[in-house]
C-alpha cells in the first residue's frame, strides 16, 4: 500500500460497534471488491469494498471477514479469510497478505485460507439463526454490474435456505456516517494532499495551458505525498466547461480571461477528499466573475454555519435554497416575479444551481447515510453551493470538508486558498 499504516484500534472499534447491533445468535459476512475487467487480459485498479475495510483495514482482493459474536467456540467469533499466496503469485502479482500481516493490520486473531472457509462457515451456521449479508444500498446506486457479494447472497440463499436473513447495510451505513476520531484524521490527511497539489495549480495555471496539463500536475503531486489515486475522476474545467457538472474530459486549452473550475480530491487509506475552487485563467478574475464568485463564497459560508446537531439533510438544503436565491436576485439572474410564480418542486433559483450544497464524505466520496439521519457530532459533510451562467462562460462552485462538531464545525479545508483576493494574490506572487 502507498498510504502508512493505520494501526487497528480503528477496526477493532468499528467492529465492536457493530456487533452491538447485531441480533443474538447472529453471524455477519463481508466479502472484498472484485477486481473488475476491461478488455482482453487488462483489469481495473483494485479498489476494496468500503464496509470490509471499515472492519479489518484489510485492502485485498478475494477476502471474507465472518463475525459470529455469540459462536460458543471463541476461535470462531471473528475470522478473516484471504486468498493463499504461493511463490507464483508473489512472482506475478506482488506481496499478499500473510496471517500475521493480517491479524497485525485487522486485529482478528484467527485468520484462515479461503479454502476452509465452507467447512467453518457451515460449522458456524449450525449454531446460528440470523445471517447478515451485505448489499450495495447507496440511495443513488445504479450499477447493473453483479459484484462478489450480490453473487455470495444467492450461493449462500442457495445453500442455507431455512436461516433467517437480515440486511446489514442499515446497520453499517449508521455507523459508517459519524466518524471516528482516527477516522477524520485520515480524512484530513487526504485534504492536506489536496491542498499541495491545488498550490501547485495556482503557479502553474497560465493563458494556454491545457486542462490536461493541471490534471497532471495535481497527480504528480497526490502520488509523491501516497495518495493512492484521485478520489474520482477530477473535473479541470476552463470556460464553458465550468458549466458542466461532470465534465471530465480535461481536453480543452486555456485561454486568457476564462475561469478554470477543479473539482479534485485525493483518496489516502481508501478516505477521500472532495475540494472544490476556482481560479481566473490569467490570474485576474473580470469584475463580472469576481461578483459571482463572491456570492457563492457567501452561500458556502453561511450554508456551513447551518451544518450543525440536529439539523437534516432535506431541511438543510431548503435553507440554502433560500440563502441562493437571495444571492441570484441581487446578480439579477432571477427576479422576484421569478420567484412568485415558481414551482415549488423546481424553484426559480435551480435554474442557475440545480444540485444539492452537501453529501457525507468517508471512505466513499458520496458516503453512506440515510438523508433523513439527524446531524451528529462526527459526521463529514461536503458544502458545496455553485452558481452557473452558461451564456456567460461562468461556473463558480466552492466547496470544502467540514466535520460536525458539539458546538459548530471544524472545515478540514481551512488552509486552502479561497478568497479570490488570496487566489489572485498567490497567482501572482
Amino acid at each position: 500500500m502507498k498510504y502508512l499504516p493505520i494501526g487497528n484500534d480503528l477496526f477493532i472499534t468499528n467492529r465492536k460497534k457493530l456487533i452491538s447491533k447485531l441480533k443474538g445468535n447472529s453471524v455477519a459476512l463481508f466479502n472484498s471488491s472484485d477486481i473488475m475487467p476491461t478488455t482482453a487480459d487488462g483489469t481495473m485498479p483494485f479498489k476494496q469494498d468500503a464496509n470490509i475495510f471499515y472492519l479489518s483495514g484489510i485492502d485485498q482482493e478475494e477476502s471474507i471477514l465472518l463475525l459470529a459474536p455469540d459462536f460458543p467456540d471463541e476461535r470462531f467469533r471473528e475470522v478473516l479469510f484471504l486468498r493463499e499466496t504461493n511463490e507464483e503469485i508473489a512472482v506475478w502479482e506482488g506481496h499478499k497478505y500473510t496471517k500475521e500481516e493480517a491479524e497485525e493490520t485487522s486485529g482478528i486473531k484467527t485468520v484462515k485460507w479461503l479454502n476452509e472457509f465452507e467447512n467453518i462457515l457451515n460449522t458456524v451456521l449450525a449454531e446460528t439463526e440470523h445471517i447478515y449479508l451485505d448489499s450495495n444500498e447507496h440511495i443513488r446506486n445504479g450499477s447493473k454490474v453483479e459484484t462478489r457479494s450480490d453473487r455470495f447472497i444467492k450461493w449462500c440463499q442457495q445453500h442455507y435456505p431455512l436461516h433467517e436473513y437480515q440486511r446489514i447495510a442499515p446497520l453499517i451505513y449508521d455507523l459508517r456516517c459519524v466518524k471516528e476520531q482516527r477516522e477524520i484524521e485520515l480524512i484530513q490527511h487526504a485534504c492536506d494532499i489536496t491542498e499541495i497539489g491545488f498550490k501547485r495549480i495556482l503557479e502553474f495555471a497560465k493563458p494556454g495551458v491545457w486542462e490536461y496539463e493541471l490534471e497532471a500536475e495535481l497527480s504528480y503531486e497526490f502520488l509523491r505525498n501516497r495518495a493512492t489515486r484521485f478520489a474520482y475522476d477530477p473535473i479541470v474545467a476552463s470556460g464553458a466547461n465550468s458549466c458542466v457538472l461532470h465534465y471530465i474530459e480535461n481536453s480543452q486549452q486555456c485561454k486568457g480571461g476564462d475561469i478554470i473550475l477543479f473539482d479534485v480530491g485525493a483518496e489516502y487509506a481508501n478516505y477521500n477528499a472532495d475540494m472544490t475552487r476556482v481560479i481566473p485563467v490569467n490570474g485576474k478574475f473580470t469584475k463580472r466573475q469576481k461578483q459571482v464568485y463572491d456570492a457563492v463564497l457567501r452561500v458556502k459560508n453561511e450554508a456551513t454555519e447551518l451544518l450543525t446537531p440536529g439539523n437534516d439533510i432535506p431541511e438543510y438544503h431548503k435553507a440554502v435554497g433560500e440563502i441562493m436565491e437571495r444571492e441570484l436576485l441581487a446578480l439579477g439572474l432571477i427576479s422576484k416575479m421569478d420567484i412568485e410564480n415558481q414551482d415549488p418542486d423546481w424553484p426559480a433559483y435551480k435554474k442557475y444551481f440545480m444540485h444539492g450544497t452537501s453529501h457525507h464524505l468517508g471512505l466513499n466520496v458520496h458516503d453512506v447515510a440515510s438523508i433523513y439521519k439527524k446531524f451528529e457530532p462526527g459526521m463529514v459533510l461536503t458544502v458545496e453551493p455553485g452558481i452557473y451562467i452558461p451564456e456567460e462562460n461562468i461556473g463558480i462552485r466552492l466547496e470544502d470538508n467540514v466535520v460536525i462538531t458539539k458546538n459548530g464545525q471544524d472545515n478540514l479545508m481551512k488552509n486552502i486558498p479561497i478568497h479570490a483576493e488570496e487566489i489572485e494574490s498567490l497567482m501572482n506572487a
